[in-house]
């Protein structure tokens, strides 16, 4: 406890949050930092996994190959990167790295949710005169989305949590405060540095929860449907109908979506 009581006491002191070097500040950096990531990775995966899952071909291969990331330890990238000439470019290998790190969540949930999403709806929207883009849009894009959202908020968290290694290539953020404390042997510091980098993943989390439920496209469908049946649970084929009673008729839900 003598560790967590010295954490306590250097959060709460005034000075350790004001200057260059303050918590305020690493946090605004982390904060951009995270952001840079997760921007990058997004626009990589997303599209690619999205694109593959609608086409229905080969999403399997570029899964495997952006999961070979996960095999490779963060730090380890990031050290060899260190020592190409992208380490003469200021953040480039932290960003690379932890982009590389991010992808694979993000392409794996995109892609599973849009292969996951019922045939027989995606037919049935078909059946009823939509063209490719407008089943994407509508029918395979809005019944995905719960798994694009798991996808999305376990890159964040993870990027928040990795992106204090930016500190071990000169780089800022909250991480700083952590090898800070390490230098100084100041164990009261590197508990505290964690526990903000901690602190900030689980707000990043719960924000993203709350984002999601509020920007979910099938929000009022699965508000009707659950106050029409309570009580009762939808079946494997309707997991993107959350809150469907039973089977679902096919022309009903691409009708629900338009």
């Amino acid at each position: 406890m003598g560790a967590v009581a010295d954490a306590w006491t250097w959060l709460t002191t005034g000075a350790n949050w004001q200057g260059e070097s303050g918590v305020t500040a690493r946090l605004v950096e982390h904060l951009w930092f995270s952001g840079v990531c997760l921007l990058a990775s997004c626009l990589i995966a997303l599209p690619l996994a999205l694109w593959l899952g609608h086409i229905g071909r080969g999403g399997a291969l570029a899964v495997n190959i952006s999961n070979v990331g996960r095999a490779v330890p963060t730090l380890a990238v990031l050290v060899l990167l260190t020592l190409t000439p992208l380490g003469r470019h200021g953040d480039l290998p932290t960003i690379i790295a932890l982009v590389l790190f991010a992808v694979p969540p993000l392409l794996t949930n995109a892609y599973v949710g849009m292969r996951e999403v019922d045939r027989s709806v995606v037919e049935a929207a078909r059946g009823m005169g939509m063209s490719g883009g407008q089943v994407f849009r509508r029918v395979e894009l809005p019944l995905a989305y719960p798994l694009v959202l798991i996808g999305l908020r376990s890159a964040t968290v993870q990027v928040i949590a990795t992106a204090t290694l930016a500190a071990m290539a000169g780089g800022g953020g909250l991480g700083r405060i952590i090898t800070a404390g390490f230098n100084t042997s100041d164990t009261g510091q590197v508990v505290a540095g964690a526990l903000v980098v901690g602190a900030l993943a689980l707000a990043a989390e719960g924000a993203l929860v709350l984002v999601g439920r509020l920007c979910d496209p099938m929000r009022a469908t699965r508000r009707s449907r659950s106050a029409g049946s309570p009580g009762s649970t939808g079946s494997p084929g309707s997991a993107g109908l959350a809150g469907s009673p039973g089977p679902v008729d096919p022309a009903a839900a691409a009708r629900a979506m338009t």
